[in-house]
């Protein structure tokens, strides 16, 4: 599976190549202010990254601070949303400053930075690719050169509250909408569950809305971008995508509340117990099972494949990859940083102590871990099966062109067929080469 995954995101990424060379040379030549142009220079650094939920970031960078006092890393913790994060690190590359060393980029910024000669080219073999998984280290290049380093990865996964689906008569987890509305209801019946939420999503206006579109999309067979990077989504497939997010706000299956939900609104809901289903990363995971008693879901949930039109969905490829700015000084110090944060041993202990999905495929197959995290398994599955989010130079616009039709949709201020009408023309006018 990972194989027919990473073909397609390679087309995909091909496509962007085309698309952003009009860009520039992105050659190793990063030159254009700010620090060297090349991977030298020792000391201190700043880490730009999402802010950390897990507050396990903060340990890893004490430990590497503790064997490197000369060299020390400081972390920026930039906003929770991703737009924001993006926002924050294109003001610093377009300033040219030498503010941010490091940079946490979603995997589907990479391609962008890149081409903007916003990071540095990489040298891969001073890393051992070929023990991570293929999908991951495919979102870290550009044009066959690596600007980035695969640390984390996701793939969408069903968190469902199998006490209640076993009391109301479910044996398994739902594998298509239909199955999961159905198992809804049968929970619902019971006068005691009558105010749970069926289920939620990332749906406010912002990246994770894309994610969840793409998925559903994806999920009812159809694509965003086909594989020549033309947009698709005024097609029937699309339609049905995006009619079962509109249909599940219409008819109560998503709650009114889950239209605001990011990421860490819907955790706190389903840990709080206030949802049946809950499409979500791989870090709820250890947080859900916390028995500190900030969770009320504790051992009483599973996980499984999200669910499709016909059958399993296909999730939207996750993740992060850390890259250096261009314009940093102590880049040496940064690739070496790097590298201690995307070791086996790293990744091993980061996902212990937080249940992020690493990059590294040992962590996968080790009985161990696998004992701990059931998850791993249905995520590899997952990952191998996923597909990119649409990459383009203008991905901003994009992501943006996505968030408003869809967001406008689920609220009822166009209908679906007009909303993905003008979604098309604004795609094909933002691909346009």
């Amino acid at each position: 599976m990972i194989g027919k995954a990473s073909v397609r995101g390679a087309a995909l990424l091909a496509v962007a190549a085309l698309a952003l060379a009009g860009c520039g040379d992105s050659g190793s030549d990063n030159s254009g202010g700010g620090g060297s142009t090349a991977l030298e220079g020792r000391g201190p650094i700043k880490f730009a990254t999402g802010k950390d939920t897990s507050g396990n970031m903060q340990k890893l960078v004490d430990q590497w601070n503790s064997e490197h006092p000369d060299e020390k890393v400081t972390i920026t913790e930039l906003p929770e949303s991703a737009d924001d994060q993006r926002d924050a690190m294109v003001r610093n590359a377009q300033a040219k400053s030498n503010e941010f060393t490091i940079l946490n980029l979603d995997v589907v910024w990479t391609a962008e930075f890149a081409a903007n000669r916003w990071v540095m080219e990489l040298p891969q073999d001073q890393f051992d690719l070929e023990n991570f998984l293929e999908p991951a280290v495919n979102t870290a290049k550009y044009r066959d050169k690596l600007y980035a380093v695969p640390v984390y990865s996701d793939g969408g996964l069903l968190y469902y509250r199998k006490d209640l689906l076993e009391a109301a008569g479910v044996t398994s987890a739902p594998k298509t909408w239909a199955e999961m509305q159905e198992a809804c209801a049968k929970v619902k019946a019971n006068p005691a569950n009558a105010s749970l939420g069926c289920y939620a999503g990332q749906f406010e206006k912002y990246e994770g809305l894309t994610v969840n579109f793409s998925e559903a999309v994806q999920s009812a067979g159809g694509s965003i971008l086909d594989d020549s990077g033309k947009p698709t989504v005024d097609t029937p497939e699309a339609k049905e995508g995006l009619n079962f997010l509109v249909n599940g706000v219409k008819d109560g299956m998503i709650p009114p509340a889950a239209v605001t939900y990011k990421e860490e609104e819907g955790r706190r809901a389903f840990q709080d117990g206030q949802l049946i289903f809950h499409r979500q990363w791989p870090y709820q995971y250890a947080k859900a099972n916390a028995t500190d008693g900030s969770s009320q879901v504790a051992g009483k949930f599973d996980i499984a494949p999200i669910p499709g039109k016909d059958g399993p969905g296909a999730s939207t490829l996750g993740g992060h990859n850390f890259a250096i700015s261009a314009f940093a000084d102590n880049k040496a110090t940064a690739l070496d940083f790097i590298k201690f944060f995307t070791s086996e041993e790293t990744q091993r202990s980061n996902l212990l102590a937080t249940s992020q999905a690493g990059t590294r495929t040992k962590l996968y197959d080790d009985p161990e871990l696998v004992k701990q995290f059931p998850y791993l398994t249905t995520l590899k599955e997952a990952i191998g099966a996923a597909v990119p989010r649409p990459q383009a130079v203008k991905y901003g616009d994009v992501t943006a062109a996505i968030q408003e039709a869809v967001y406008g949709a689920m609220n009822g201020e166009t209908s679906t067929d007009d909303a993905l009408k003008d979604l098309q023309s604004k795609l094909e006018s933002l691909t346009a080469q």
